[in-house]
């Protein structure tokens, strides 16, 4: 087994296509409506299935905003650098939360990006 993809929802399509391409640096795969059910989905990624996993952006239309679980933590993205990283985010108008520093209790350098719907992305320094 292995994982595929992970599935957001989102309020606004383009605005999510837009961060997770212009802001993070991944790639549009693919997109696909489903006029019958109402919702557009959008994948987007560092490289295509099966190599890599995706992210899966769901737009339900009509539906803007979703409220945040309580059981949801975070997708974490390997970096190089995970300073220069936060700056490149933030110069593309992103959202950095917790600038890059050694996690509590260890060494490993995180930082953490808030998207446009709320959701915590963690920059792992690798």
């Amino acid at each position: 087994m292995r994982i595929l993809h992970t599935m957001l929802r989102v309020g606004d399509l383009q605005r999510s296509i837009d961060f997770y391409t212009k802001v993070m640096g991944m790639r549009l795969l693919r997109t696909s409506e489903n006029k019958e059910y109402k919702y557009t989905l959008a994948f987007v990624g560092y490289g295509s299935n099966p190599d890599h996993a995706e992210l899966e952006l769901t737009y339900n239309h009509g539906v803007d905003k979703y409220e945040m679980g309580t059981a949801y933590g975070h997708i974490a993205l390997q970096v190089e650098d995970a300073h220069a990283a936060c700056e490149r985010i933030r110069a593309a108008s992103g959202n950095v939360t917790r600038e890059a520093g050694p996690v509590k209790g260890g060494t490993t350098v995180i930082a953490f990006v808030t998207d446009p719907d709320g959701y915590k992305v963690e920059l792992i320094q690798r």
